[in-house]
């Protein structure tokens, strides 16, 4: 059987690589694509210990279609940013984007 500690596993895996994606990934596009694969880890976690801790209580689903929104959000207004700024410096590199550094 399938248990908690399997889902964790998973989610911390899924976590993992997002984090290392965000580390070691310069296009920007990519580095918006780590962070939802971060969120969709952290969703697993809420729906998996909703499901074997309180499994009568609806509370890791709503949370998780609550962090859907705010991700969809982010990738909203994280794309409008990446064209914006494609459209100046025709680049989504994003250790060329230092036009805010002192």
């Amino acid at each position: 059987m399938i248990g908690l500690p399997h889902f964790l596993v998973v989610g911390a895996a899924l976590f993992g690589l997002g984090l290392y994606g965000l580390f070691t990934k310069r296009n920007t596009v990519a580095l918006l694509m780590c962070v939802e694969l971060m969120l969709n880890a952290v969703n697993i976690n809420l729906i998996a210990f909703s499901r074997f801790v309180t499994p009568e209580a609806l509370t890791g689903q709503v949370f998780a279609i609550f962090t859907i929104t705010v991700a969809a959000a982010e990738i909203a207004v994280g794309l409008a940013l990446v064209f914006s700024i494609y459209r100046d410096r025709a680049t989504v590199n994003a250790d060329e984007l230092d036009w805010m550094k002192w």
